[in-house]
């Protein structure tokens, strides 16, 4: 952990620059023991960056970071370590460290962010409200930043329908922004995590808050903006998460309110408009990977979480090669009639297709 610490405080050492460095000599130990000269091997480390690598002398403050951790139970998180963050690995440039306070679970990789301006009407806290707490209740993590209006309104409304949500921070966690959201941060790291890339004493600053973003979009598998003026830090948020090839969803409101006025031009550029959550759960459609839940079961399609026990039991029982509908029948010890008309529904779900008319399919 020192030496991952130090290198990713070394001057010049950013998040792309640590993953070469790393993929090269393979940790970071290995990294302060090699020469200039293999140092100078990598494409784009030049003599200034090999000079603050080699005459870098920050045990004094990685020790110190690391008894402020302890004291504060703050947990550091290196890249690559099991408990990072597996979608945040999918981004060009994943932070080196993530100092935590609660845990992040495989669970939260089904997650969706919800942003917006710290200057939301009532309208906006309603709407941004109401998603949350819908996504939550269907088993979706909710990622926002604390902040003030739109951020705030998510996570509280996720925490009272009694989900899991994770707020990422422009500063450390001692140096909590806004300060008066610290009983909320309190309550979302009892219930998910607050985390930052930053060392727990690194106040806010303005230009860390569009790299917060990076980690908010990053960690979801789409981002959804509630009201946002043109030239609002969420937009930021949908832009990144453009990049990283997430989902992005937009609210639509009053022509006439400059709140408004992101949204309209998101969905203009192709954001898809929400109506509700369906539209959301619907959108995502089938994850490359399936992911695990709390309940040892697997979602390989975010819609899934919006199924009857029924039309649940019935998917459970179609494979991803040709499954017979006789085959259902016999197992599930459903009624034929009711299998066909699940079936049905499955099909106008995107969930399952059939193949002839007698087998069907999982997506």
């Amino acid at each position: 952990m020192n030496s991952t610490l130090r290198l990713s405080r070394t001057p010049g050492v950013g998040p792309i620059v640590y993953s070469e460095l790393i993929q090269h000599f393979g940790s970071a130990s290995n990294v302060f023991t090699a020469t200039g000269a293999e140092l100078g091997q990598l494409p784009g480390v030049g003599p200034k960056l090999i000079y603050a690598i080699l005459n870098s002398s920050g045990s004094a403050t990685v020790d110190s970071i690391i008894k402020t951790c302890q004291t504060h139970k703050i947990d550091v998180i290196e890249r690559f370590e099991n408990a990072y963050p597996e979608r945040l690995l999918e981004i060009y440039d994943p932070p080196s460290i993530l100092f935590s306070r609660g845990k992040m679970m495989p669970a939260d990789n089904l997650s969706i962010a919800i942003v917006g301006s710290r200057h939301a009407t009532r309208y906006g806290i309603k709407i941004a409200s109401q998603l949350a707490r819908g996504l939550s209740m269907a088993g979706i993590t909710i990622i926002s930043g604390l902040a003030r209006g739109i951020d705030a309104a998510a996570h509280q409304a996720a925490l009272e329908a009694g989900g899991r949500t994770i707020a990422v921070l422009g500063g450390g966690h001692l140096k909590l922004y806004p300060a008066d959201h610290a009983a909320l941060a309190n309550e979302i790291a009892h219930n998910g995590a607050v985390i930052s890339e930053s060392p727990p004493d690194t106040p806010p600053r303005s230009g860390s808050f569009p790299r917060r973003n990076r980690i908010v979009s990053g960690l979801s598998l789409g981002v959804i903006v509630v009201e946002a003026a043109q030239r609002s830090g969420a937009l930021i948020s949908a832009r990144l998460a453009m990049e990283q090839g997430r989902e992005v969803f937009a609210v639509p409101g009053r022509i006439d309110n400059r709140m408004s006025q992101g949204c309209h031009k998101l969905i203009q550029d192709g954001a898809k408009l929400v109506n509700s959550v369906d539209d959301v759960l619907e959108e995502l459609g089938p994850l490359a990977t399936p992911i695990q839940t709390g309940d040892a079961g697997e979602i390989r399609n975010p819609a899934e979480l919006r199924l009857t026990e029924q039309e649940r039991k019935i998917l459970n029982t179609i494979e991803t090669t040709p499954t017979l509908i006789d085959s259902i029948i016999e197992q599930t010890n459903v009624p034929a009639a009711r299998v066909m008309s699940t079936i049905s529904i499955l099909e106008m779900r995107s969930l399952i297709k059939r193949v002839s008319g007698t087998s069907v399919v999982r997506r």
